[in-house]
């Protein structure tokens, strides 16, 4: 039995949201990072020096590994912001801001 079955709970529909332009489902009260380990990503950050793959690590918003931008707004933490109908999702490079 899942938890769901436990609680007697039903998530609300699913919407759509884009991650790096590709269409991913979502479902009400799910965070960025759920959404997207739910589609199969997991990774959706690279490090600053060494380029090296991030998504969630503590998962409780301590560790900034999972930064993300959400609807043009850098450094967001996937493990925290919960998922929007139409929200656009993409790998944060970098600092997530212009600094090439």
């Amino acid at each position: 039995m899942n938890p769901l079955e436990l609680a007697g709970a039903r998530p609300g529909a699913p919407f759509t949201v884009t991650f790096d332009g590709r269409t991913l489902s979502a479902l009400p009260g799910q965070t960025v990072a759920a959404a997207l380990w739910t589609a199969g990503v997991t990774a959706w950050r690279s490090t600053r020096g060494a380029d090296r793959p991030r998504g969630v690590f503590c998962g409780i918003g301590v560790c900034f590994d999972c930064l993300v931008t959400v609807n043009g707004r850098p450094n967001q933490r996937a493990c925290l912001v919960p998922v929007q109908p139409g929200d656009v999702i993409r790998t944060q490079e970098g600092t997530g801001h212009d600094d090439a």
